[in-house]
């Protein structure tokens, strides 16, 4: 059942971040999970020095995974383009 939870949560934190960073059109489904998902590490990484996995869902979790996923599209965006929008 988590797998499960962490797809839909993935997938909408994703798709919020696709949305911020106006990459929305470009990307679907399978990609705002996937940004989702690698989003809520890399905030878990950078606000709590460990894994999100561990914290229940919260505001702050789903805040932090959201920061998470903007700041991996930009740096996507930064790496394709050379700019960050």
């Amino acid at each position: 059942m988590g797998i499960i939870i962490w797809l839909v949560i993935g997938g909408v934190i994703g798709w919020l971040a696709s949305i911020i960073m106006r990459t929305d059109a470009q990307q679907g489904i399978f990609l705002n999970i996937v940004v989702g998902v690698v989003g809520a590490f890399i905030g878990g990484l950078l606000f709590t020095g460990g894994s999100i996995n561990n914290a229940p869902l919260t505001i702050y979790s789903f805040l932090v995974s959201l920061v998470g996923a903007v700041v991996l599209l930009a740096i996507v965006n930064l790496v394709r383009r050379g700019r960050v929008r």
